[in-house]
């Protein structure tokens, strides 16, 4: 209540007085590039919102992630040199991808010959800048207090849909939906859903085995920060090794996954001949150290509508899998989302216990199942619905055969081909996928979350609607999972 006052406060204070207190531009060159820069992508719409740009700093973005550093960093400097090295890296890839997506005309107005010459010139401008922000300690502590990601919840939504009031009817439908997919993942354990096609996809390669899987980690430096440096090969290999099978129950071409394409359509098309799994890696905090994360996601063209009052259907569907993997290379907890943030849930290994809720009334780890822990060498199975692509069940492999999937790196959605031979992101500037809206967003509105249901880029997945909670947040596993033994 308290937060959600503070915010009221502050929704009055911006219709009366507007936005004040942001930082004026440095008067140099580059720091004018940048402005120009910024203002040329926003008149596009090609913002990409995948990481946050921090205020008073345009040549350097965070994710929620590394802004989590910003107080470990501040009295080592070689910590805080390799910390800003990470903030410049995901502007400099954030860019790269702007520009990519920048119209012709919008990049004439910048004076530059071509994109190269634009990503050049950014490039040098950003070591300019970094060089005298970095000489003044008051800069420097500057950034590390700006450093701080804005979560994916709207306090004025929050407030004007009097979010404490909807919270009770928000819990009914939160504990159905629970209920439910316990009721599923017992009929799928039992054998006792409906017969139909099952189509069996499963990853190309063999996976490693346990001592293997540990001497990729083993070998692995890491930085000041503790942060994994893994080669693109020993990603490869890890990715390879824990790729899961999926057994999808399919009554149409809705239920086959692939490659998102721009065709004609407002939103993206998805190209089932080649079925394939984005991968992406990622790290959370665990116990004082870093932890691997691997991610799979895959896309269905639709969400069929079922019923004349379908809150859940629309255009895009999809799933999003990851693994924790220990320091050992073991995997930890292995967690799920739909690309929109929705159904959240948690299936940890029999080494974590799920701790409990620090308080009532949020959703904190919805566990459908545990899973004992087993060799990598044994493929994890996931066991999808059809037209809801629910994930309805897990199990280790006992065999099979099914067609092979591909991988693709999930970057490459932040610039996709389209007709006319230019490039345009999956997202929208705000992160979310246009047109694949969905009627639900009219209902759940006061929990905060803009266009409740729509699909989203990773870093913009709120996953609660009771409490804040992320896809992303880099202490979102320890929070909720401590050692089995101590």
């Amino acid at each position: 209540m308290r937060r959600l006052v503070c915010a009221a406060v502050a929704i009055i204070t911006m219709f009366v007085g507007g936005c004040a207190g942001r930082d004026p531009p440095q008067g140099t060159d580059c720091a004018r590039w940048f402005v120009m820069l910024d203002e040329a992508v926003e008149r596009a719409g090609v913002h990409d919102a995948a990481a946050y740009r921090i205020p008073g700093f345009p040549y350097l973005r965070a994710d929620r992630f590394l802004a989590s550093f910003r107080d470990q960093v501040r009295d080592d400097p070689a910590a805080f040199s390799e910390w800003v090295d990470r903030l410049g890296a995901l502007d400099t890839t954030a860019r790269a991808y702007e520009l990519r997506n920048l119209p012709t005309d919008q990049l004439r107005s910048l004076g530059v010959a071509d994109r190269n010459v634009a990503i050049a010139k950014s490039s040098a401008c950003a070591a300019e800048l970094r060089r005298a922000d970095l000489a003044m300690p008051s800069r420097r502590e500057a950034l590390a207090e700006k450093t701080a990601v804005p979560d994916d919840y709207s306090d004025r939504n929050r407030v004007l849909g009097l979010y404490p009031l909807a919270t009770l009817p928000l819990s009914i439908g939160i504990n159905h939906w629970q209920e439910a997919t316990l009721e599923m993942f017992r009929r799928t354990a039992a054998h006792e859903t409906a017969a139909g096609a099952v189509v069996r996809y499963e990853p190309a390669g063999h996976p490693l085995g346990a001592r293997s899987a540990t001497a990729v980690l083993a070998q692995t430096g890491t930085g000041r920060l503790g942060i994994p440096l893994l080669s693109g090969e020993d990603s490869v290999r890890l990715f390879r090794t824990f790729a899961p099978i999926f057994e999808i129950a399919t009554s149409d071409d809705d239920d086959r996954f692939g490659r998102l394409v721009w065709g004609g359509a407002p939103a993206p098309g998805v190209e089932t001949a080649r079925p394939t799994v984005y991968r992406r890696l990622a790290f959370t905090r665990y116990r004082g150290r870093i932890l691997v994360q691997l991610v799979y996601t895959i896309w269905f063209l639709e969400r069929p509508r079922e019923g004349f009052l379908d809150l859940v259907s629309g255009r895009l569907d999809g799933l999003v899998f990851r693994v924790t993997l220990d320091p050992l290379a073991q995997p930890l907890v292995y967690d799920t989302i739909h690309p929109c943030g929705c159904y959240h849930m948690f299936f940890p290994t029999a080494r974590v216990m799920v701790r409990p809720s620090p308080q009532p009334g949020i959703e904190w780890a919805f566990v459908p199942a545990a899973l004992p822990s087993v060799d990598p060498a044994i493929r994890l199975v996931l066991q999808i619905a059809s037209r809801s692509h629910s994930l309805v069940g897990l199990r280790f492999d006992t065999g099979g055969r099914g067609a092979p999937y591909h991988f693709a790196e999930d970057d490459e959605l932040r610039a996709l081909p389209t007709l006319d031979g230019a490039t345009r992101s999956a997202f929208g500037p705000d992160g979310i996928v246009p047109a694949t809206e969905r009627v639900e967003r009219f209902v759940f509105w006061p929990t905060g979350v803009d266009d409740t249901g729509a699909m989203r880029q990773w870093g913009r997945h709120a996953t609660a609607f009771l409490g804040r909670r992320h896809f992303d947040d880099p202490d979102l596993i320890e929070k909720r999972f401590s050692p089995s033994q101590p």
